[in-house]
């Protein structure tokens, strides 16, 4: 039997013989899945339990195939990239410290501190690092130097302690793949993680240095979405390529911190919370973007949402309200 995620989160009395031979919950899914568009942001939804896609219904222009912004979903892909280059020999470890990568900042800003934090400092939100998101997030983003500003801000926590979100972590991460590994962030993942798995990205965007946005506004389709969560699933292997190390997806959904804004644990940018008694592991994106795992039911399921029609935070909780209530207890009886 393949090694899988299922086996960490299995609860033996959840396994009942014969559900999978009934009918009748997959005849409610599809009910089940329309209901997901009243929280009115949604635009896709695609289901894969065991490899196989069980259902899907998208809205508007929006198909399988058409990518679109997942925003800080990206973080999430992005964490599966550190883990191929430290196993390919461009980075050392999580142990690692990044003064290295940014010794021309450094010559002209000394700072010990900030210099000693890690690759695992950033990879779990606790670099200690004033945020660059939310109330700063505008202020960085028409910067004219991405990394600069992100190095600039305070040290407000101690690295490796508790959890500051920041977008700005993460694009320092996608600066020291370009500079570990001589290629751009979105070259290295052609190479070794999209190219092998077939994924197609959309647009991605850049800083004003020509640096991928680490963690941030790349374009990926409902169905290499369920792609990347199969993976996931599947302990890094895709199609009989070891894509992802299998240590690093286990080290990737641990818990390391938990956010100060929501009931969820960090894992290596990727979040975790209960669902209806099950764990969820997921990367999410702001608006509504997910590429959710449910290991003891093995399903992945892909969302995307239009942004456009995103106001404020009540879709997130309704979205995890219609899990709860409808979606997981129907997934629960296949």
């Amino acid at each position: 039997m393949r090694f899988n995620l299922k086996q960490l989160f299995i609860i033996p009395i959840l396994l009942i013989a014969g559900q999978a031979a009934n009918a009748q919950p997959y005849n409610e899914l599809n009910g089940v899945l329309e209901s997901a568009f009243e929280i009115g942001s949604v635009e896709s939804v695609m289901i894969e339990k065991d490899g196989e896609v069980i259902a899907q219904q998208f809205t508007g222009r929006m198909n399988a195939n058409r990518p679109t912004n997942i925003k800080s979903a990206s973080k999430s892909i992005l964490s599966l990239l550190v883990g191929i280059a430290i196993r390919e020999g461009y980075l050392e470890g999580v142990d690692q410290p990044i003064g290295e990568f940014f010794e021309d900042y450094f010559e002209e800003n000394p700072d010990p501190e900030k210099e000693a934090i890690t690759i695992g400092d950033l990879i779990t939100m606790r670099g200690g690092l004033e945020s660059t998101s939310i109330r700063n997030y505008g202020r960085w983003v028409v910067s004219s130097n991405w990394m600069d500003f992100v190095l600039n801000q305070e040290l407000i926590a101690e690295p490796g302690g508790r959890m500051i979100y920041s977008t700005g972590s993460t694009h320092l991460l996608s600066v020291i793949l370009t500079r570990a590994t001589g290629m751009s962030t979105r070259e290295f993942g052609n190479r070794y993680l999209f190219g092998p798995m077939d994924i197609n990205l959309g647009g991605w965007d850049r800083d004003p240095q020509g640096y991928y946005f680490g963690g941030n506004n790349m374009a990926m389709s409902p169905a290499d979405m369920l792609k990347i969560g199969r993976m996931m699933m599947n302990m890094g292997e895709w199609q009989g390529e070891q894509i992802v190390p299998q240590e690093w997806i286990l080290d990737s959904v641990k818990t390391y911190t938990r956010s100060n804004f929501n009931p969820y644990d960090m894992g290596y940018l990727w979040w975790q919370r209960p669902v209806n008694g099950y764990d969820a592991i997921f990367a999410w994106g702001h608006g509504g973007q997910y590429i959710m795992m449910i290991p003891e039911l093995d399903v992945v399921i892909a969302v995307t949402s239009n942004l456009a029609r995103v106001q404020g935070r009540g879709h997130q909780r309704a979205f995890f309200r219609y899990l709860e209530d409808d979606l997981v207890p129907v997934l629960s009886e296949l």
